[in-house]
């Protein structure tokens, strides 16, 4: 395999190569993984039922295990409230912990409320505004009993209609109600902002971008960051340069990995562009991204550290854990291919204004096959070298589909 450093090969590494730093930085990287993705979805038609789906919070979590369990990279489940409704939330994270994960960043859920059909942060009644900041304190309050220390918030706000709505006045109600939001966090906590460019609104979002996000960020204070959804930005947009800026700013607080053809289409982490993933990880490991830190590190370096990658997908065709396990796996492989660009020589290149020699360096580390890596990274942490030929082979799925049997099974809304 090539080492991404000339195109020479080597069967063992050498102290200080790019192969063993890869390692070594790969053994420590965290994706964590979406509650919803292993309920039924579909499209705005159909939602598809498949047999063995969650019933309930604690069998999504139990899904979300064996992802885990197979690929040694996915530790933490995020929530969504109120789909993952339950009485007692300290036992949903013992059930996490006895399964080996814990309870990632808890989500809340501003769009399946009549009350929200203008808006909710943004609503021209403060009734409405009101209601939606209450919201985010019972989000709290599940953070405190899971461990949480992330609140994640989507905006579905906006207009349809020129003139339906004050823009300015809107803006100025998010501000306010954004305020609200962030005084009911804990010290240890932080608050992270979705922007998406469009959807459910198509005159006016919002939240419709990172500048956006980033401006209301900046006046809440230094736990506010932003959230970045790769599925979530006009057709032909430099995503990586985005990654840049937030970076510099010490604002990117999280990723939401998925694969868009058109536009949030919600795919498979790497199904549609693997070379666009592969140039987001570039930005993330030049910028020291990468480095050890977890989500309760508040007071994380401008380079970055602290940045939660976790992916935001649905699986309407493909089964949910597999589908789960491949994104996982996409990220891996593109991450590895990051690690093993020759920087120096990258660098040189630039510097030296050789604009196809830097480009070829680029290239050099994308076309390196790192599946011989990853599964020798698995085999050093005692998993099988194949996550998805091992789950296939555990029978997990039949077992599953024979023993949730009953009940209401979970999905949108549920």
């Amino acid at each position: 395999m090539t080492n991404g450093e000339s195109g020479r090969t080597s069967d063992t590494p050498t102290p200080g190569t790019p192969r063993e730093r890869a390692l070594a930085v790969l053994a420590t990287q965290a994706i964590e993984l979406p509650s919803w993705a292993f309920g039924n979805s579909g499209t705005r038609f159909k939602v598809f039922g498949t047999p063995g789906t969650p019933r309930d919070p604690f069998e999504k979590i139990s899904d979300a295990a064996q992802v885990h369990r197979y690929t040694g990279v996915a530790p933490r489940v995020s929530l969504h409230i109120p789909w993952d409704l339950v009485e007692d939330y300290g036992e949903l994270a013992a059930h996490a912990a006895d399964l080996g994960v814990t309870i990632g960043m808890v989500n809340a859920n501003l769009f399946q409320d009549d009350d929200y059909k203008l808006g909710s942060l943004t609503h021209p009644d403060p009734r409405v505004r009101a209601k939606a900041v209450a919201h985010h304190g019972e989000c709290v309050e599940v953070m405190r009993a899971t461990g949480s220390k992330e609140l994640k918030l989507w905006l579905p706000d906006g207009t349809n209609y020129p003139g339906q709505d004050d823009l300015r006045a809107r803006q100025d109600r998010l501000a306010e109600s954004l305020q609200q939001v962030y005084a009911l966090l804990d010290e240890d906590m932080r608050l992270v902002l979705e922007y998406k460019f469009f959807e459910p609104a198509f005159y006016s979002t919002d939240v419709p971008d990172w500048g956006t996000s980033l401006l209301h960020c900046l006046a809440l204070g230094e736990r506010a960051k932003v959230v970045l959804d790769t599925g979530h930005h006009a057709p032909g947009t430099n995503i990586e340069f985005i990654v840049v800026q937030l970076l510099r700013a010490g604002r990117l607080g999280a990723f939401d990995f998925n694969s868009r053809f058109y536009a949030d289409d919600d795919l498979m982490a790497g199904a549609a562009d693997p070379f666009q993933l592969f140039r987001i990880m570039h930005e993330i490991v030049g910028a020291g991204a990468l480095e050890p830190g977890t989500p309760s590190d508040v007071g994380w370096d401008p380079a970055g550290r602290g940045v939660n990658f976790m992916l935001d997908q649905c699986h309407n065709v493909e089964e949910k854990i597999p589908g789960q396990i491949r994104s996982v796996t996409n990220v891996q492989q593109a991450t590895a291919k990051a690690l093993l660009v020759d920087r120096d020589a990258l660098r040189a290149a630039q510097h030296a204004g050789d604009v196809l020699g830097a480009h070829d360096v680029l290239m050099d580390a994308y076309h390196t096959d790192v599946r011989p890596l990853l599964a020798e990274l698995r085999q050093s942490q005692g998993l099988d070298p194949d996550p998805m030929a091992a789950f296939t082979a555990s029978g997990y799925l039949q077992r599953t589909a024979g023993e949730r049997v009953g009940g209401t099974q979970a999905g949108w809304g549920a």
